[in-house]
C-alpha cells in the first residue's frame, strides 16, 4: 500500500563539536540573564523560537557569545542533559 507525504519517518543526525563549551555557553549566558533583571527561561525560550538575539542581553557579552552555536546544536546539548 503506498504511503503518502509526511508518512515515513526523516532520520536527523548531526555532530557537535564541542557539547562542553556549548553548555558552558549557555550557563554563561542563563548568568547574566539573571545579573540582568530577566527570566533567563522566557528570554532563552524567545531566543530559540525566534532566533533573535535582541532576547539575549548583551551584558557579558552573553549576546555575542549564544549567536556563535546554532539553536539546533543548544536544542541538542538541552535534550541530552534533560533526557539523559
Amino acid at each position: 500500500m503506498p504511503q503518502g507525504p509526511g508518512e515515513n519517518t526523516v532520520s536527523f543526525k548531526r555532530e557537535i563539536e564541542d557539547e562542553d563549551q556549548v553548555y558552558c555557553i549557555l550557563k554563561t549566558v542563563y548568568e547574566a540573564l539573571v545579573e540582568k533583571g530577566y527570566n533567563p527561561l522566557n528570554q532563552l525560550v524567545g531566543y530559540m523560537i525566534s532566533g533573535e538575539p535582541a532576547y539575549i542581553t548583551s551584558h557579558k557579552q552573553a549576546r555575542n557569545l549564544i549567536c556563535k552555536v546554532d539553536r539546533d546544536e543548544i536544542m541538542e546539548v538541552l535534550l541530552k542533559k534533560y533526557l539523559g
